[in-house]
């Protein structure tokens, strides 16, 4: 974990990554819940009552090179093309050389409530590895918005692995509390059709990227050369510790999942049989 018991925000350090990267390996204590072509899932249920869980997904990707996919998971003028769940992002501020706050907001299934975050995000490339990884603060210029549920990134980010000079492993590891109970429907739905769809998409954005990018500023890349980053520095002391318990709980357990939803995840079972 990268929070400590003094509540003080910190950048992580190198034993952080470590730990993060270790985690993203390890195996023990995790359940296989789709493992099909080149996309497997494990999940950790933390708690049965509750939603709290662990999600970690890893994909196998034979014509991506690990410096391609890395550039497109931090590129936010991009991700706003290709990530569909997408309702809003933008970076806040920059911490450091290799750290930044930032905002997301993304879709639900529906009836669920969309949800939003307030994140620091670290990266940092180890010889053959690049990681990326974040998790909740609060800034008192963004506080939580009427209309979005404000979810807790525990710990959530991606292992990039490269495997060859055009080839390389994708794991994404997630700890969110998404602040409410939840119905089972969405813990499995998650695990089993929106995370492999997620990884899918990110494939085909990695795949698109070489051409949208030299199209649109191809020599920024601010997450590779610091002196490019337009972000001002934000103070430290302007952030704290995003505390699950702080913020409102929402009872989405009783909700089903709406015929519309249903549908389109019928047609996805079908289409991957």
């Amino acid at each position: 974990m990268m929070k400590t018991g003094d509540e003080e925000v910190l950048i992580p350090d190198d034993r952080a990554f470590s730990r993060f990267k270790h985690e993203c390996e390890a195996e023990a204590g995790w359940t296989v819940t789709h493992n099909k072509s080149n996309i497997c899932v494990w999940i950790q249920l933390l708690e049965e009552d509750k939603s709290l869980h662990k999600i970690k997904c890893r994909m196998t990707c034979k014509d991506i090179p690990a410096e391609t996919m890395y550039d497109v998971l931090h590129d936010i003028e991009y991700r706003r093309k290709w990530d569909a769940n997408v309702i809003e992002t933008f970076d806040i501020g920059k911490l450091t050389v290799n750290a930044d706050v930032g905002y997301y907001s993304w879709k639900c299934p529906k009836p669920l409530k969309n949800r939003d975050v307030i994140t620091l995000r670290s990266w940092l490339p180890m010889g053959n590895d690049y990681i990326i990884m974040n998790y909740s603060v609060k800034h008192s210029k963004y506080p939580p918005k009427k209309d979005l549920v404000r979810a807790v990134s525990i710990q959530t980010g991606y292992l990039i692995q490269r495997t060859g000079p055009s080839s390389c492993t994708l794991t994404y590891l997630a700890q969110v509390d998404p602040k409410g109970s939840l119905p089972k429907w969405v813990v499995n739905k998650s695990s089993q059709l929106l995370a492999p769809k997620a990884m899918k998409r990110i494939s085909k954005a990695c795949a698109r990227y070489p051409e949208w990018k030299q199209k649109h500023s191809p020599g920024f890349k601010p997450w590779l050369f610091p002196e490019q980053n337009p972000l001002s520095s934000i103070p430290m002391s302007e952030l704290s510790i995003q505390h699950a318990e702080s913020l409102e709980n929402i009872d989405e357990s009783a909700l089903s999942e709406s015929r519309d939803e249903r549908a389109e995840h019928s047609d996805e079972d079908n289409a991957n049989n």
